[in-house]
């Protein structure tokens, strides 16, 4: 059997090469990782070659003797029974991943010790090429390992994986620092109960005085909702319809601690709405912008609403309805793309009691908690 050796970026590429070249058929010899010696020994660049043929026969031990004989720079040291029996094993395991590839889930390229944590990646919708990387991550150690990781070793690797991605980005909620809280985001994704529950928050852990302003003078609900929530808190509602609204009461707002400002909801997939808002309320000058999204919502429709407000200064997103869905792969898909930080994601209409305070660490252990979100 003639053998070919194929380098790619990772293991879902070079198994790709195989199979484009070789078919379903093909068979795998062996696999491994692969790293350039990089610039003064830094910045090094992983690869992963893998080393495959057609299998002609039907018999595998018909099949290794003679491959030895007839391409020796392969097999580079005599043929023995140790290891005849080690490439039989190999060849067995590697023939049933091979064969597999006829399945359209990214699971099966990787090992069979893979599985359960890529499956599990795909169930929660992470983006195909963040799991790519993961898995090339976790087989690249597997493959330099002397010992077997066991499940919950890999899972914490692949955990340390999506921290590292993570890290720069800014987490966790109000900072104080400014005195105006903007609260962006479409309808339908529960910017005002969102802005009931940080506003409680403020007032009841932080003792911090706190106005609200609302722009949504297109429902009626809408402000008499916010009312409630204000006399609860023992705080002012001005309604604003123009700039000069606005401003009149940005003035009478100036000694409080916080003044949030519950936005309308609009189809801000339509840039008409953004250039409106702009002309309507300040996104600069000592304010705190955070864009709501809710979790019941399409991915795709998400990063429209996203890239709408990009000219907007919006560190940081707030996720709702997370106790509506079992899947919040999108929450780091759009992260991850957009370089947006996380303040908050609810779970619940309760107020104050179902909204979390974001960290690295919380998001992470929500992804790998699978359907109990």
């Amino acid at each position: 059997m003639k053998m070919k050796k194929y380098i790619a970026p990772s293991m879902t590429a070079a198994m790709k090469k195989v199979q484009a070249e070789l078919g379903d058929d093909a068979i795998i010899a062996s696999s491994k990782v692969l790293y350039s010696k990089g610039f003064l020994g830094m910045f090094k660049k992983k690869s992963f070659e893998v080393v495959a043929g057609i299998d002609r026969t039907n018999s595998i031990e018909a099949r290794i003797p003679s491959r030895i004989v007839q391409q020796p720079m392969i097999i580079e040291s005599e043929s023995t029974e140790e290891q005849t029996e080690e490439i039989k094993k190999e060849l067995a395991d590697l023939k049933i991943m091979m064969k597999s590839m006829q399945r359209q889930s990214i699971s099966v390229q990787y090992p069979d010790g893979l599985s359960a944590i890529i499956e599990r990646l795909e169930q929660q919708e992470i983006n195909p090429e963040l799991i790519t990387q993961i898995g090339d991550e976790l087989f690249a150690v597997m493959k330099n390992s002397k010992e077997d990781l066991s499940q919950k070793e890999l899972e914490v690797i692949a955990k340390k994986y999506l921290m590292n991605l993570l890290k720069d980005l800014p987490f966790g909620g109000i900072s104080f620092n400014k005195q105006y809280i903007n609260v962006l985001g479409p309808t339908g994704v529960g910017k005002t109960t969102t802005i009931a529950k940080m506003a409680a928050r403020a007032v009841l852990q932080k003792k911090k005085k706190i106005g609200f302003i609302t722009t949504d003078t297109y429902r009626i609900a809408a402000i008499e909702q916010l009312k409630t929530y204000a006399n609860l808190l023992q705080a002012q509602v001005e309604i604003v319809y123009s700039r000069e609204d606005y401003e009149k009461a940005l003035i009478k707002f100036e000694q409080l601690d916080l003044v949030f400002i519950d936005t309308a909801g609009r189809n801000y997939k339509e840039a008409k709405y953004i250039n409106d808002l702009q002309q309507l309320i300040d996104v600069e000058q000592n304010v705190e912008n955070y864009l709501v999204l809710s979790m019941t919502a399409k991915e795709r429709d998400m990063a429209t609403i996203i890239e709408q407000f990009l000219a907007f200064p919006v560190e940081k997103l707030i996720f709702t309805k997370t106790d509506e869905t079992n899947t919040i792969g999108s929450m780091i898909n759009l992260m991850v793309k957009y370089k947006k930080g996380l303040a908050y994601y609810t779970n619940g209409q309760e107020v104050p009691e179902d909204i979390e305070e974001a960290s690295i660490n919380n998001i992470i252990e929500l992804l790998f908690q699978g359907d109990n979100i």
